[in-house]
């Protein structure tokens, strides 16, 4: 069985910043792509970033483009969310998430999901 683990959430001042971790534990596994999801309290939930692992690529919502980055390492099937310049609105609880295969930065379907770790962003 897989599973993915999150860290790095907590309560932060607006501006600040968070690392968020992920990393995968359990049977061996290769994935595609990895990347993480933000669900907000009433909201849907929201694909935040996604890198490609075979081309280093990347992905941004718009809302995070410029101050959020995610970085990785394929072989150990962990993936990083460095979040900068914090705002009140990321306030969420953010997903890990992987993919086995090409799943267009996870908009097409995910394979796993952690548990979730709360992120806290006061004004």
């Amino acid at each position: 069985q897989v599973q993915l683990v999150e860290s790095g959430g907590g309560l932060v001042q607006a501006g600040g910043s968070l690392r968020l971790s992920c990393a995968a534990s359990g049977r061996p596994f290769s994935t595609h792509t990895m990347g993480w999801f933000r669900q907000a309290p009433g909201k849907e939930r929201e694909r935040v970033a996604a890198i490609r692992w075979t081309t280093g690529r990347t992905y941004y919502a718009d809302s995070v483009k410029g101050r959020f980055t995610i970085s990785g390492d394929n072989a150990k099937n962990t993936v990083y969310l460095q979040m900068n310049s914090l705002k009140p609105e990321d306030t969420a609880v953010y997903y890990c998430a992987a993919a086995r295969y090409y799943t267009d930065y996870l908009s097409r379907g995910v394979d796993y999901w952690g548990q979730g770790t709360q992120v806290t962003v006061s004004s």
